[in-house]
């Protein structure tokens, strides 16, 4: 009787809970009952409306067998769940979906490993299934943080570790791909959610020893390995996860990054950080790639006050996202990138002179080793601007040449924005050299179409006052720049190093016949370069590099802009440079004049065999070899060697040994070349860079003292009879002499007036003015004081101030002021 009961009891069940009781066998380890199963799935097709039924009583049962660690039935319910999902897509599969889903948080929230596996690749499977409608109301948080929880398993067997964390990895890819697929995608965007998804996903991939195999575009690694290795899996994840990322959010995505790299103290060494920017430049679409870039810069300010070596590495990866960014879109940043990295530049700067005077009593070793690490930050920055600008097409390029040149401190004027008032003259040396390097780099394969577009006025004069300061470093670096912009050829690897070239014509040079907008520029701006390269070799402290630097600045300019004017004035340059060396009214040192010599020498070789005059080529050849017998320390293969004997003086050496102005003349007015203006000695025009230089110049060695002798004082007067003597007859008798020398005079200054061009004359009128007129001003300053004021002046009076007024009628004006 009691049997017949429960078999009444049982056949008044729902049928869906006798299919579902149906498909568990007796003993687990049989499996699914396959023909049971069959018979549930074709009931839930048949009659969807009953799948949340079926679902929540699946879960009542899974929920049991859990507590009760019957874990052969759970594997069968969950396989149960997973067929029942992939064949049902109506509209009532949203119950069973969250039925669905608090079966697998239960196996997730359990503590076996096997539950937690199975949990994870039931949700895998129902990742991938694409629903018709939006769900408005499912959420993941929980997977969310249950899945990267698992990315951190710390289980002590490695086998198990390892098998978490694959599953939490993959839980998290699937969580990405089905709300990437929602409608209600964004959700998944949230910082809460990226600062889990990221980290996790980060600690997986640090763990794997080669890093550089993952560098570069995104790999395709085979199934096997992508199961078998947390760190491909992730990687994997991690470009998924950045390629579906949106404008909107980009930077909720890339911010976790930093954390991750704060936290772990991964900027130094910063190996891993450079692959990680690497994945997210590649991975990330390439409009998005500025926002990468404004993050960075964004944290490098927020670090800036931390170790030197950790803003080297933040810098280093801005650098390689750069470079990245560089071949395509790279947006609005362009400016900022620049201005953020002078400012660092700025501060880097700053920090190595305040532990240099902090510390200077302190041990040295740590004094060294801080300003080491700053200059690792330096040259970090330097290198990155350089490589951002050379990577720039050529509109934006020129811009940011201006715009670096605008932040070089120069003496007596104000930079636009790098306020380096506070860090003295060595500070300010050090910004210039710095930005100049950084000028180099960018400047570094510049091809113009003219010369005015890669030399504009705006930047030429302040590229060239630099080379007017007493630092040799800075006159090198400005003459390294000009060599950038102003060979188009790529010649200057050719003309490396001063020397005689037997023959020019094996060197190969390539060059266009000179363009009109070429030769409009060196009628504007050619006595200015004339100028700067003839007071370069008047300067102390060059070295052997500053010679070959000025030499290769000659033989630029005679290949790129040279006509057949520029190479008379080239000419003349040179004559009057050979004339510093000989007259030396500057008192240079002996190695400087003979450097002077060798560096004409070796430029009127090069000239004489780019022309292709022979009288002019024979007179060079000439010399030189009367140099190489009598006075090789003329030549440069000589005067640059490490030991060469140096002559006490030039005054005794003969003409031969020179090159002579007439004699040039000569060979190259047979030729048809117009050799008026090589009698006309060479005057570089004075401007007012002069006056930012630190060199003394006439005006401020001049000094002027006025004194008012009293009329009635009789005793001081001097008596200006001239008394006869010997000597006073002797002069009587050379005045004819001195008749032929002022003719002599007055000839040249014609000669001079007619021959030489005008912006020579116009330069040396201007030179005279200005002398003239602040001379003026210093007697005016030194004798014109303030008239009486009517409302008196302040006179202090034992220690009481007193005021005595002028009346208007005894106050005396100028008899131009009186009518």
């Amino acid at each position: 009787m009691p049997g017949r009961v429960c078999c009444c009891c049982a056949a008044l069940r729902p049928r869906y809970k006798r299919l579902v009781d149906n498909i568990f066998p007796e003993d687990p380890k049989d499996g699914l009952v396959k023909a049971d199963m069959e018979k549930l799935t074709f009931y839930a097709v048949s009659a969807p409306e009953k799948l949340d039924r079926i679902g929540a009583y699946l879960a009542e049962r899974l929920s049991r067998d859990v507590v009760r660690h019957r874990y052969g039935y759970v594997l069968i319910a969950m396989e149960a769940l997973d067929q029942l999902l992939m064949a049902c897509h109506s509209q009532s599969i949203k119950p069973f979906v969250e039925s669905f889903l608090h079966m697998v948080a239960k196996l997730l929230e359990s503590g076996e490993p096997k539950l937690q596996v199975l949990g994870t690749n039931s949700f895998v499977k129902f990742a991938n299934i694409e629903e018709d409608t939006p769900s408005y109301h499912r959420r993941y948080d929980f997977f969310v943080s249950r899945f990267s929880a698992m990315c951190h398993s710390c289980d002590h067997d490695p086998e198990i570790q390892t098998e978490i964390r694959i599953a939490g990895i993959r839980g998290i890819q699937g969580v990405v791909r089905k709300t990437v697929n929602d409608e209600l995608r964004a959700t998944i965007w949230e910082p809460q959610h990226m600062d889990k998804i990221v980290p996790s996903l980060l600690f997986n991939m640090h763990k794997i020893e080669d890093i550089d195999s993952r560098i570069g575009p995104p790999s395709s690694p085979t199934g096997g390995e992508k199961e078998e290795n947390p760190a491909l899996l992730a990687e994997n994840c991690f470009r998924e996860l950045l390629g579906r990322a949106t404008y909107g959010n980009m930077n909720n995505a890339v911010r976790p990054v930093f954390a991750h790299l704060d936290h772990h103290r991964l900027w130094d060494p910063n190996e891993f950080a450079v692959s990680c920017f690497k994945i997210i430049m590649y991975s990330i679409q390439a409009q998005y790639s500025h926002h990468v870039i404004q993050e960075i810069l964004g944290h490098l300010d927020v670090r800036k006050r931390d170790s030197p070596r950790v803003r080297a590495g933040i810098i280093q990866v801005l650098l390689e996202a750069v470079a990245i960014a560089a071949k395509g879109s790279i947006g609005p940043t362009v400016l900022e990138v620049f201005n953020t990295l002078l400012k660092h530049l700025r501060i880097s700067v700053d920090f190595e002179l305040g532990d240099r005077r902090s510390s200077a009593g302190s041990a040295t070793f740590s004094t060294s080793s801080k300003e080491s690490d700053e200059r690792i930050v330096q040259n970090a920055i330097i290198q990155t601007i350089g490589f951002f600008g050379s990577n720039l097409p050529d509109y934006q390029r020129s811009e940011i040449m201006m715009f670096i040149m605008g932040k070089v401190p120069v003496l007596g004027m104000t930079s636009q924005s790098l306020d380096t008032s506070h860090l003295g003259d060595l500070g300010t040396r050090r910004i210039q050299i710095m930005l100049l390097r950084s000028l180099l780099m960018v400047t570094s394969g510049y091809k113009a179409t003219t010369i005015t577009n890669a030399l504009p006025p705006p930047f030429l004069d302040p590229l060239l006052s630099p080379s007017l300061m007493e630092d040799s470093e800075l006159r090198q670096l400005v003459l390294e720049i000009l060599h950038n912009l102003i060979d188009r050829h790529d010649n200057r690897a050719k003309l490396r190093g001063i020397r005689i070239i037997p023959d020019v014509s094996d060197l190969k040079i390539k060059r266009d016949k000179i363009s009109r907008q070429d030769v409009s520029f060196m009628k504007k701006h050619g006595q200015q370069l004339y100028r700067h390269i003839y007071l370069g070799c008047k300067e102390e402290d060059n070295v052997q590099k500053n010679f070959e630097l000025l030499f290769t600045s000659l033989a630029l300019t005679t290949i790129e802009l040279a006509n057949e004017e520029v190479v008379i004035d080239l000419i003349r340059l040179a004559i009057a440079l050979q004339d510093i060396a000989i007259i030396n009214e500057d008192n240079l040192p002996m190695f400087n004049r003979c450097g002077v010599m060798a560096l004409v020498a070796a430029y009127l070789n090069f000239l004489s065999q780019m022309i292709a005059v022979p009288a002019f080529c024979q007179h060079v050849s000439k010399v030189i070899e009367t140099r190489s017998l009598e006075a090789s320390y003329f030549l440069p293969e000589t005067i640059f060697k490490d030991k060469c004997n140096l002559p006490k003086s030039l005054e005794k050496h003969e003409k031969d040994l020179f090159f002579l102005t007439n004699k040039i003349a000569e060979s190259l007015g047979g030729s048809g070349y117009s050799v008026e203006r090589l009698s006309v000695p060479y005057v570089p025009q004075v401007t007012d860079e002069d006056r930012l230089s630190r060199r003394k110049s006439i005006v401020d060695t001049v000094s002027i003292q006025v004194d008012i002798l009293p009329g009635n004082n009789t005793e001081d007067k001097i008596d200006n009879t001239e008394e006869i003597t010997f000597e006073a007859l002797k002069k009587a008798i050379d005045n004819n002499g001195l008749e032929e020398q002022e003719k002599e005079k007055r000839r040249l200054v014609i000669e001079k007036f007619q021959k030489a061009p005008f912006e020579e004359i116009a330069a040396q009128c201007e030179t005279k003015a200005n002398l003239l007129h602040d001379r003026l001003a210093q007697i005016l300053e030194l004798t014109i004081r303030p008239p009486p004021s009517p409302s008196g002046t302040m006179t202090i009076t034992a220690g009481h101030a007193h005021y005595q007024s002028v009346p208007v009628y005894e106050m005396k004006f100028p008899d131009l002021c009186v009518y």
